[in-house]
């Protein structure tokens, strides 16, 4: 069988923070692709704001590198499992994967996650054992620790015989041997492994075409573009082809651009042959998965199976008192536009109609995939209301079941105690605990998704920010019945408008947390504390000191009240209950109820009790 010797289709996968993207950096400032003179800043393939900021990979990105004469193709993919349906689609247009394991964590639950979906295409794996450098390396036994995943994971014999490289990406080192004295400063060792282990594309393109997109790109000037790969023959500008749509219908259209990758740019090409990967623009709608085919020859490649979402929230239009007055764009209309633009782009995302006017489902992969999303919007001038997030529940085999996670902990020993404790009472069932070493301890759950939204903030202050927790969806099981997993705090909320005094704050801080500072504008029903016990107490705090012409020296300086708690944007949704809602401005996030009138909401507290 004739093959392209000339190209090599990999993606590099791995666990959040094993080193993936700062790998591909290496391997674009040493391969033969940039000139000597282009400066490669660090991360170069994290190109969102938020990816740069937050140090994850997002979205997928593509890069070719020239190396030895030969175009390697590289795909580097998100390795958080919220954004597990971006891997899963990768892994078809790619021959071999690079698995990027930090030696010292070893494997963790993305590194499973991301395997499993490589192995499950068969694809040849390369395994790089980074962070060499690291204090507390033990890359032997990383290894073993892999070998015993892929085992576990059902990889076949060929799979199992798997070549390693050891390197520290951050300082551009690589060899085939685990001591670090052999570290030298240049890839060739991973350069030369992908030439040698990965197969080259079939060359069949002298068939009738089949392109499959398996990314999605938008562009205001040529509309919708579809990334992926020519699985066999050749497409040219100006050809007339075939959309297979996922309906099973056809649509003609002609093909106006074609681009390939190269560095870290996109460039306009005139044909692609089978083995390459490349955008494409010229048709009104694509979707992923579909197939670009010779008009006279429709044949359809397999369906992408694309994860379902897990987790879905309630986005609005901001109705509270100070809506529009830090947006640009507050009206349902754009809302809207802006939630079915995001649809072109990002395939694991649902948005759905409510019965309420101005008020959408968007369903997702996890919190972070819809925190982001927000994070997005507020950023490009959005005002919006979010609901607390919420499990999806699925009919399975005539069971309600709801989506169940497979947690793991690494904590120093002194906290696992408190963390069974907080776990088994959010239903997770442990299932392993071993000792990894310098008073560290490794937990491993099995909880339900319900019970895990908000556990991040008080796991966080319970191991004093030492703990690291990583969780990825495992399977649907039966519902856990008569259990709600939500806030068990009430709230303190403003029962009037103004701004927040240090005088009436130094009154109400006994009674809970805090969490707006003096001089805050706020409004009746939006929430400024949590309450120390379960009811919510509406309190003014808006009320100033009743002055009198004595004074004693000194007093005003004296006023103190404790810093109060300011939460992140994710703490924030996490927080809320069911009759609350998170405001989300460019500028601010407050916390409120859904009802900010105070008699109406003691009116509707009692008609629930009734209930």
């Amino acid at each position: 069988m004739k093959t392209r010797d000339d190209i090599r289709n990999i993606a590099i996968i791995a666990h959040v923070d094993h080193g993936k993207t700062t790998l591909v950096n290496e391997l674009l400032k040493q391969s033969d692709t940039l000139d000597e003179h282009v400066q490669i800043e660090d991360r170069a393939m994290d190109t969102n704001d938020i990816e740069k900021e937050r140090g994850i990979t997002i979205l997928s990105k593509n890069t070719a590198v020239r190396y030895d004469g030969k175009q390697i193709n590289i795909l580097d993919t998100p390795g958080h499992a919220d954004f597990g349906g971006e891997v899963e689609r990768i892994m078809r247009m790619v021959d071999g994967v690079l698995l990027v394991v930090d030696a010292y964590e070893g494997t963790m639950p993305q590194t499973r996650f991301v395997l499993k979906k490589a192995l499950d295409q068969h694809l040849t794996p390369i395994v790089v054992i980074n962070k060499i450098d690291r204090d507390g390396a033990r890359p032997e036994e990383v290894v073993d620790e892999v070998l015993d995943l892929f085992i576990e994971l059902g990889a076949d014999e060929e799979q199992l015989d798997f070549p390693v490289v050891y390197a520290s990406a951050m300082n551009g080192t690589s060899s085939f041997d685990s001591d670090l004295s052999t570290q030298e400063h240049t890839m060739k060792p991973i350069f030369d492994t992908i030439v040698k282990d990965i197969p080259a594309p079939i060359d069949n393109s002298d068939e009738p075409l089949q392109f499959q997109v398996a990314l999605l790109d938008y562009n205001d000037f040529v509309g919708r573009v579809g990334i992926g790969r020519v699985f066999r023959g050749t497409i040219k500008v100006g050809d007339s082809v075939t959309v297979m749509k996922l309906d099973g219908s056809t649509q003609n259209f002609r093909v106006t651009k074609l681009m390939g990758f190269f560095g870290l740019k996109r460039l306009d090409i005139d044909e692609a042959k089978a083995g390459d990967l490349i955008a494409i623009s010229g048709m009104d709608e694509i979707s992923v998965g579909e197939t670009v085919v010779d008009a006279a020859h429709q044949e359809a490649l397999p369906v992408l199976r694309i994860d379902e979402p897990t987790l879905q929230m309630t986005f609005g239009t901001n109705t509270s008192p100070f809506a529009g007055q830090d947006g640009k764009f507050v009206t349902a209309r754009q809302l809207e536009d802006r939630l079915k633009r995001e649809l072109h782009t990002d395939v694991s995302l649902r948005v759905d109609d409510t019965d309420n006017p101005g008020a959408w489902t968007v369903s997702g992969r996890g919190e972070l995939h819809l925190s982001i999303l927000i994070e997005n919007l507020r950023r490009e001038g959005f005002e919006l209301q979010a609901s607390r997030p919420q499990v999806i529940y699925k009919d399975v085999e005539g069971v309600l079941s709801e989506p169940f996670e497979s947690v793991q902990i690494d904590t120093p020993d002194e906290y696992t105690g408190s963390i069974i404790d907080s776990l088994s009472k959010r239903k997770a069932e442990m299932q392993n605990m071993e000792s990894v070493g310098n008073g560290q301890t490794r937990l491993t759950f099995l909880a339900p998704s319900r019970g895990l939204i908000g556990y991040s903030t008080e796991f966080l202050s319970m191991t004093r920010g030492y703990g690291i927790m990583n969780h990825t969806f495992e399977k649907y099981m039966p519902v856990i019945k008569n259990w709600n997993p939500g806030r068990q705090k009430g709230t303190l909320v403003s029962m009037n408008a103004g701004k927040a005094t240090t005088y009436a704050m130094m009154g109400i801080e006994s009674r809970g947390t805090l969490v707006i500072d003096p001089g805050t504008e706020v409004y009746e029903g939006m929430i400024v504390g949590e309450n120390n016990r379960e009811n919510d107490i509406t309190v003014n705090i808006t009320k100033g000191k009743n002055l009198t012409n004595v004074r004693a020296a000194g007093s005003d300086d004296m006023a103190r009240i404790k810093t109060p708690t300011h939460f992140s944007l994710e703490e924030s949704l996490e927080f809320i209950n069911e009759d609350e809602l998170c405001e989300i401005t460019p500028n601010f996030v407050r916390l409120r109820k859904r009802l900010l009138n105070t008699s109406e909401r003691e009116k509707d507290a009692k008609r629930r009790k009734h209930n």
